[in-house]
């Protein structure tokens, strides 16, 4: 997200939408409970908008249980069209011409249990409650002129881009010079992509370091049928540690850039209060976790070896460097005019035609998953804008550490550029206030999948490797040891 998703005021006479926190009157009473209290007295749709949002977060934990119904009712209408003694299916496999009968309720419910659907779904709810408060024109310049829906479009280009053959080669070969010098076991692949490619997230941005990361331990680790409990402790490491890793610069992290401008960061000031920091919490949390799952690494090891020996891998069909050179170049020009989506998205045009030129070099442009993620985070942004006027009085009242562990957990609730952004309108924040506004933020930003923007990228690339889809309970305690870890990186180091 960038600044402008809440800084924006709509155009016209009218009174900007939301209200703009400065113009909350002043309450004769500090207490935190006091000021929410009146914020909600004098602006009734707050409530309304908080609560909406706090279903649509409720929804997140219960898409295991709409996908069971899915395929319940999935199951009840094949055997109705049995019974009539029609051809079931969702393709023409009778051959008369006709679409074969779906489940509309359990499209219905597959629907619902999308998790990259459901801020989406809410959406329409909140438009709902914003055209009954303030009518349908205040829609129209929320959604239009004020929420900015920049990095959602800019993570479905990067996604698609780096998930394209070519590039993974190329970063498969990279890892594959650290997974050598362990021999490249099962293990030694694990911890390359567990601790290179979040700190490469610093140079090619976090959506894109995640997509490669999740892409690789997909093939690396997660075909391998780890035990469930190494599952959630794998991709919650892999969230907490891609939300640390961007802090080597001033760009490529979400909640960074928030606060690069207005606060006067920029690299050197990056790797020198955040990202050396970061390494250190990125490799003790990584290799902690290899300690602990050391003896599963040995069971893993044994299935990769026997699947080599009834399967040994065929030599794959190298791809010119010229063709290589030219979608890193569409990557690098992505990243560079990150924040102008006329420029990437007319780049993006541009690289599917490359790709359908050269497409006896490439694997199958896969857009779906990119789409999705896009959507979620687009609906976050429309949700995230409403919820300033309990963030900010919550962030206002808290000291140094309080302020680092708020921002933490206050990051798994709402996306953590939101929190970052919200601080960087607070007057009077002292450096120590900032540096643990923003070290918080990013140490929270593994804990759901909504704390941290490349998450949902992450989520939908893995969560075929989980029988009920990934739960967020699971990824909550994947995550905790090392969130923990990294907080103790940032506030003792």
């Amino acid at each position: 997200m960038t600044a402008a998703a809440w800084a924006a005021e709509p155009a016209g006479d009218a009174a900007p939408f939301p209200r703009p926190l400065a113009g909350y009157a002043a309450t004769d009473r500090p207490e935190l409970v006091a000021t929410l209290l009146a914020r909600a007295q004098a602006e009734p749709f707050n409530v309304v908008a908080s609560v909406i949002f706090l279903l649509a977060i409720g929804h997140t934990f219960l898409t295991a249980k709409f996908r069971h119904l899915a395929h319940e009712a999935e199951e009840e209408h094949l055997k109705a069209v049995a019974a009539r003694g029609e051809t079931a299916g969702i393709t023409d496999e009778d051959g008369d011409g006709r679409p074969d009968e779906v489940s509309f309720k359990g499209q219905l419910y597959h629907f619902l249990g999308e998790v990259e659907a459901v801020f989406g779904i809410w959406a329409l709810a909140l438009v709902g409650a914003i055209t009954w408060f303030h009518g349908w024109g205040t829609v129209l310049a929320y959604v239009g002129n004020r929420v900015n829906f920049t990095e959602p479009m800019f993570v479905v280009v990067i996604m698609a881009m780096a998930a394209t053959r070519p590039v993974l080669r190329v970063a498969e070969a990279c890892l594959r010079v650290f997974a050598q010098l362990g021999r490249g076991t099962a293990g030694a692949w694990w911890l390359a992509i567990l601790i290179v490619a979040p700190v490469l997230g610093s140079f090619i941005t976090e959506p894109a370091a995640m997509t490669i990361g999740a892409l690789l331990l997909a093939r690396q680790f997660y075909e391998l049928k780890p035990s469930p409990r190494f599952a959630y402790a794998t991709i919650g490491l892999l969230f907490v540690n891609i939300s640390v890793g961007g802090t080597f610069t001033h760009f490529a992290a979400p909640p960074v850039l928030m606060v690069a401008g207005p606060w006067n960061w920029d690299t050197a000031f990056m790797f020198e209060h955040f990202g050396w920091k970061a390494l250190i919490g990125i490799v003790a949390s990584t290799v902690g976790y290899y300690l602990f799952f050391r003896g599963e690494f040995a069971a893993l090891e044994q299935k990769r070896l026997a699947a080599a020996a009834a399967a040994p891998v065929q030599a794959d069909r190298p791809v010119p460097v010229w063709v290589t050179a030219v979608q890193l170049g569409f990557m690098a020009f992505t990243v560079f005019v990150a924040h102008y989506p006329a420029l990437f998205i007319g780049g993006f045009l541009f690289f599917l035609a490359f790709t359908q030129a050269t497409a006896h070099h490439q694997g199958k442009l896969e857009l779906k998953s990119p789409l999705l993620v896009g959507f979620f985070l687009a609906g976050l942004v429309v949700h995230g804008g409403l919820q300033g006027w309990w963030i900010e009085p919550v962030l206002t009242r808290l000291g140094e550490v309080p302020l680092f562990l708020g921002a933490t957990v206050l990051t798994a609730f709402n996306d953590n550029a939101a929190i970052t952004y919200l601080a960087t309108l607070v007057p009077g924040f002292t450096d120590p206030l900032k540096y643990a506004v923003v070290a918080g933020a990013v140490t929270g930003g593994g804990l759901t999948v909504i704390a941290n923007a490349p998450n949902p990228a992450g989520q939908n690339i893995l969560q075929r490797f989980f029988p009920e889809g990934v739960s967020p309970l699971g990824l909550l305690a994947g995550a905790l040891l090392p969130t923990v870890m990294m907080g103790l990186a940032f506030m003792l180091l």
